[in-house]
This record gives structure tokens, C-alpha cells and sequence, in this order.
């Protein structure tokens, strides 16, 4: 499914310009990808666009405060996804709401535990879906594999 994800970023501008589900279904078939797949990652997108419907008004208040993570929250993604939606959202490149999307994203995956690589590519693809401006610097993170980095 991730694949599915970074390959809609890489060929589409905006979700906008992706063609109907069933179109994209064939595209993504004819691209190599397995039906199994294409299924999961289209039902991730659906939902995905209905929990940023449901955050529509909660998108508008600005809100503050500390997010506290549920025990299944913690165990689902771990201190070193928390650690960068908490990095995320400092920067200013995720609001309260999109926090929130992000979250509920990861959850949704049917995966026993996230790691740091995939909640990259849901806080890419939120980003993404709601066609926000990222700085350079926070887009590169996003798209950079841990196995990239080099030691200073």
C-alpha cells in the first residue's frame, strides 16, 4: 500500500489530478501493482478523505495544547513516529487537525506497528490531500529513508 502512496505523490501534482478510483485502479494495475494492494491503498484514501471532512472545522481554530496518546496510540506508532508528529507539528507543518488526520491515518493501516519510514509517507500524503505549502527543508525530511542519513 505504501508504495501505492509514494506513487500517487510522485505522478500526480495534487489529488485533483488524480483520475476516478476506477480509472486509477486500471492505471495502478497496469503500473505492476497488486489488485490486493491497490484495493487497501484506495479504502486508506477513502478514508482519508472522510476524516478530513469530519476535521473541516476543527482545521479553522487554531488550537494549543499537549496531545496526550492513548495506550493503543503508543503501542501502534511508537516513540520515534510520536516523536516526529511531535517535530512535525512544532515546525508549524502540521496543525492540531492534521495531527489528528496523520494519527487516525496510521492507525487505519491494519499494521500492528508503524514505523518512523510509513508515518513519513501519511504525513506526506496528508500534506499532500490537503495541498499545503511545506518548507523545502521539512519536505526533504519527509521524503528521506533513515538508511539515508549520514552521520556528522
Amino acid at each position: 500500500m505504501f508504495d501505492i502512496l509514494v506513487y500517487l505523490f510522485e505522478n500526480y501534482y495534487t489529488p485533483e489530478a488524480c483520475p476516478t478510483a476506477d480509472v486509477l485502479a486500471r492505471r495502478l494495475a497496469a503500473a505492476g501493482f497488486e489488485h490486493d494492494d491497490i484495493d487497501h491503498a484506495l479504502g486508506w484514501l477513502v478514508g482519508l478523505a472522510q476524516t478530513t471532512e469530519q476535521c473541516v472545522g476543527l482545521a479553522q481554530s487554531p488550537g494549543s495544547g499537549t496531545r496526550v496518546y492513548a495506550d493503543s496510540e503508543y503501542q501502534h506508532l511508537g516513540t520515534d513516529a510520536i516523536g516526529f508528529i511531535t517535530f512535525l507539528e512544532a515546525t508549524g507543518a502540521l496543525s492540531p487537525a492534521l495531527r489528528e488526520i496523520v494519527i487516525d491515518r496510521a492507525m487505519a493501516t491494519g499494521e500492528s506497528f508503524v514505523s518512523l519510514q510509513k508515518i513519513k509517507i501519511i504525513a506526506l500524503m496528508v500534506l499532500w490531500s490537503q495541498e499545503s505549502e511545506v518548507d523545502h527543508l521539512i519536505l526533504e525530511e519527509l521524503l528521506r529513508d533513515d538508511e539515508d542519513r549520514l552521520l556528522h
